[in-house]
């Protein structure tokens, strides 16, 4: 608490403290809906889970709320805009800012993904059976579904800022274009053109993040202070602030319209729009995947997600102003602050409470599994999120610090153009390791024999370009030597 605490006493006046507040009630909506609608049964005599979702209809409607993943690009997009510029302040390149960003994303997963494949070659060994080992770690490994699309959206931030920054909302609008090109492909064929919406559906969310801070430094003018930049940063910042809320207008605008009319027409225009494409249109009306439903709105990012994403972010404007001011009381806050240092492990191993629970459960022969909808299956709502948030704690407890004590190295100084661009051709090569691990695991099949729970090409890629972006992150390469 005294640490949380002192946090909240050092934070920057300017910082939009809102952003934070999104993403912990986010983290917050995932966890408890994934947990909320799981039912389990058996299958073949062994525990088996399922969504809940395909059999209670009248819940489809909510998932326009709850499918807060456009919230989780949103926050995203602000705070990596925010980062990179103030590195760019401080003199740091774009290849720097990539490999610091890396230590929050990638140190904790590789702590979920090595103990899964521990505990999965513990249990091979044991003589469980390998389909049966990768049924369960590939349950407990369906957030890094998401993993695999954000890390591809932080390592393209440089470049898609750069194009914010010269065209500001036409990116965004762009690229939900893109995702309704891709739409028609899954509607009329060939399918496969839609495979791109898994990048450009969340990129146009990420973009509107990169809008919103450009628009609240504009308003703020406290944008390089707050990065803690120099007085003459500072007051340069100011300046380009002024500039950019008196520059381009209409699309080409940079910053997002953060006024309560604006929050206002995009609540009700994505809410009419997205009414029309999920009852006059071809769309499901859940925005969570359900299955036998023709198309996915989620797997990959359809039109109607983006009006959902719209929706949402016109209920957020709106709610923005009093929301800030309940979060200026050092409780709220420091609430918040408890919730983001632990923000990606609680995400990553929230599946993995599942699987430890219905274990245990199953072994003392006691997992109850009642049908969905009953009263029993309700009844057993609350106790079965409590044990969960019990289990859950213990994991954040034990893992938890892996992240929370994380930290940035500083910017490094301007080093020679070689060494830019060997550690920059370096980063690239790390994340695409990285990103390559994850959907490789992610694409195998759930009852594929795997001994060690995970696919080894999608490990040992994984491992690999974690460890590359690593040794960057400790100086020993792509830095110029002193002499």
């Amino acid at each position: 608490m005294r640490r949380l605490r002192q946090l909240a006493q050092r934070t920057p006046p300017g910082r939009e403290r809102y952003v934070d507040l999104l993403r912990a009630l986010a983290i917050t909506m995932v966890v408890l809906g994934h947990w909320g609608v799981t039912a389990v049964g058996y299958d073949d005599g062994r525990p088996a889970g399922h969504s809940a979702l395909a059999d209670l209809r009248w819940a489809w409607p909510l998932t326009w709320v709850a499918q807060v993943m456009p919230v989780f690009f949103l926050v995203g997009g602000y705070a990596n805009a925010a980062s990179l510029a103030a590195r760019r302040r401080r003199g740091g390149s774009a290849a720097g800012w990539l490999v610091d960003h890396s230590a929050r994303l990638v140190r904790p997963t590789t702590v979920l993904l090595l103990m899964l494949a521990a505990g999965a070659g513990i249990a091979t060994l044991r003589g469980a059976d390998p389909a049966q080992v990768r049924t369960v770690v590939w349950f407990a490994t369906i957030p890094l579904w998401f993993l695999v699309a954000y890390v591809a959206v932080v390592a393209l931030t440089p470049p898609m800022y750069a194009l914010h920054r010269r065209f500001g909302l036409v990116v965004p609008v762009a690229l939900v274009v893109l995702v309704a090109l891709g739409d028609l492909g899954r509607l009329l064929g060939p399918a496969a053109l839609a495979d791109g919406n898994y990048l450009f559906g969340w990129l146009a969310v990420h973009q509107l993040g990169f809008a919103w801070y450009d628009a609240a430094r504009a308003a703020t003018g406290a944008g390089a202070a707050e990065a803690g930049a120099t007085p003459g940063a500072a007051r340069a910042g100011a300046t380009a602030s002024t500039t950019a809320g008196a520059g381009p207008r209409g699309l080409f605008r940079r910053g997002l319209p953060l006024s309560g009319r604006a929050g206002a027409l995009l609540l009700g225009g994505g809410l009419v729009a997205l009414v029309l494409l999920t009852t006059v249109g071809p769309y499901p009306v859940a925005m969570l995947h359900i299955p036998g439903e023709r198309l996915d709105n989620a797997a990959p990012p359809s039109l109607a997600l983006m009006a959902a994403a719209a929706t949402q972010l016109g209920l957020i404007l709106l709610l923005r102003r009093p929301a800030g001011r309940r979060l200026r009381r050092s409780g709220a806050w420091q609430a918040v602050l408890a919730v983001n240092a632990v923000v990606l492990t609680l995400f990553l191993w929230h599946l993995t409470a599942a699987v430890l629970l219905v274990g245990l459960l199953d072994a003392l022969g006691v997992l109850p599994t009642p049908p969905v909808g009953s009263a029993a299956w309700w009844a057993w709502r609350v106790p079965w999120l409590l044990a969960l948030a019990a289990v859950l704690a213990v994991l954040v407890a034990v893992f938890g610090p892996v992240e929370a004590r994380t930290r940035r190295p500083p910017a490094t100084g301007p080093a020679g153009t070689g060494s830019r661009r060997l550690r920059a051709g370096l980063a690239v090569a790390g994340y695409a390791g990285v990103l390559v691990g994850l959907l490789l695991n992610s694409l195998a099949p759930k009852t594929a024999p795997e001994p060690l729970g995970l696919p080894a090409p999608a490990l040992v890629a994984y491992l690999a370009g974690a460890g590359l972006l690593r040794l960057l992150r400790s100086g020993r390469v792509g830095r110029r030597r002193p002499g």
